[in-house]
């Protein structure tokens, strides 16, 4: 009985589309453990930092963990509704190149954006992404110029310690 049931393990292990290591499937389970905690614990969805301070790991290790042992989907796969399908490449604002780790810096950027709190987010979106000033985005949200510079300057340096840690 043992022996069959490794054997039917390591086909479901092995047969996958990718090959993740079992150090990354082992961080993964402690990351999803961890997750299940402190969203009892907070009521609300925990960031990838929140989870890897838990657990005593790297944000990097916890997000790549996360991310290799998630589902996978074909980049040719439609998505959308009926009539309006859609693929992923289609979806995607940049372009993957053999020799271009670009790609991969933008998607941890828009990752690490998302964790961000709503104001935070919002606000180095309007500066960084639609090129106001933090004059414009403080009329817009109603706060003054000094809280929208103190805000963007947390976020900043937010992601810069996200960079370095990761």
């Amino acid at each position: 009985m043992p022996m069959i049931i490794g054997e039917i393990r390591r086909f479901l292990r092995d047969t996958n589309s990718l090959r993740i290591t079992r150090s990354m499937r082992d961080t993964a389970y402690k990351a999803l453990v961890a997750k299940e905690k402190l969203m009892q614990n907070t009521d609300r969805e925990p960031t990838i930092d929140e989870i890897a301070k838990e657990i005593g790991a790297t944000y990097k290790a916890v997000y790549f963990a996360l991310t290799a042992t998630s589902n996978t989907i074909s980049l040719d796969e439609p998505i959308g509704d009926e009539g309006k399908e859609m693929t992923m490449m289609d979806r995607t604002s940049f372009s993957v190149a053999p020799d271009n780790d670009a790609w991969m810096e933008n998607l941890m950027l828009r990752r690490a954006i998302d964790d961000l709190n709503a104001r935070e987010k919002e606000i180095l979106v309007m500066r960084y992404f639609h090129g106001k000033t933090q004059t414009e985005v403080s009329d817009e949200i109603g706060i003054s110029q000094a809280q929208v510079s103190r805000l963007e300057k947390n976020a900043l340096a937010d992601l810069r310690k996200l960079k370095i840690e990761g």
